[in-house]
C-alpha cells in the first residue's frame, strides 16, 4: 500500500563534480613528478645529497610548525586572558594571527619531494602567503551552488537555519517521543 508518489530511480548515476574527477589524477601526477625529480637530483648530485635535502626539509618544516604553533597558543592565551568582551571588540586578535600559511608551509616542507619543498617555501614568503590565503578564502566563501555529494553540500546539510538568520550547529533531541522505562534487574536468589 502506497500513500504517495514514489520517486522513480534515475537511469544514470549522478555526475561527479570536477574536483572529484580530477583531484585523484592530479595527486597521482604530482607523486610521479616528485619521484622523477628526486631521481634526477640523485643522478646529478648523489643519493646522500637527496637524503640530506629530505632530512633538512623535515627538520626545517618541524621547526616552522613548532614556531607557528607556539605563536597560535600565545595568541589564544592572550585572548582568553583579555576576556570575552575584548575578544568581541577585536576579532582579529582572537583569530589565528596569521599562522595558517606558516603551518601549511612547514607541512609542505616536511613532505618528501622537491615540488612540495618549493611550495612550502612560497607559503613561508609573506606576500605570496597572503595572496594564496586571500585567493583560497575567496574560493571557499563564494556563494555558488553546491553539487550533490560535494563537501560544500555536506556542510550546508549539516547546518540548521533559524528564522532570525542565525546558523546553529547541533542535533535534534525530541522530547515528545516516549522514552524506555528504566531497567530493573530481578532480585538475586539467596
Amino acid at each position: 500500500m502506497t500513500f504517495g508518489a514514489t520517486p522513480t530511480p534515475s537511469p544514470r548515476p549522478p555526475r561527479r563534480s570536477r574536483a572529484r574527477r580530477f583531484i585523484p589524477l592530479c595527486v597521482a601526477a604530482w607523486l610521479v613528478l616528485e619521484i622523477w625529480l628526486l631521481t634526477l637530483v640523485a643522478d646529478a648530485a648523489g643519493g646522500w645529497t637527496v637524503f640530506l635535502l629530505l632530512a633538512a626539509g623535515v627538520i626545517v618544516g618541524g621547526y616552522v610548525i613548532k614556531r607557528a604553533g607556539r605563536r597560535a597558543w600565545k595568541n589564544l592565551t592572550e585572548t582568553l586572558q583579555a576576556g570575552p568582551r575584548e575578544a568581541a571588540k577585536n576579532p582579529a586578535a582572537a583569530g589565528s594571527g596569521g599562522n595558517t600559511m606558516p603551518m601549511l608551509g612547514g607541512l609542505l616542507l616536511m613532505l618528501p619531494g622537491m615540488i612540495s619543498d618549493v611550495l612550502g617555501l612560497v607559503c613561508l614568503f609573506p606576500p605570496a602567503g597572503k595572496l594564496i590565503q586571500r585567493r583560497t578564502e575567496k574560493l571557499l566563501t563564494r556563494t555558488s551552488r553546491h553539487a550533490p555529494g560535494s563537501l560544500g553540500d555536506a556542510f550546508q546539510q549539516a547546518r540548521m537555519h533559524q528564522p532570525d538568520g542565525k546558523v546553529v550547529q547541533g542535533e535534534v533531541i525530541r522530547d515528545d517521543e516516549p522514552q524506555d522505562p528504566p531497567r530493573q534487574d530481578p532480585p538475586l536468589p539467596r
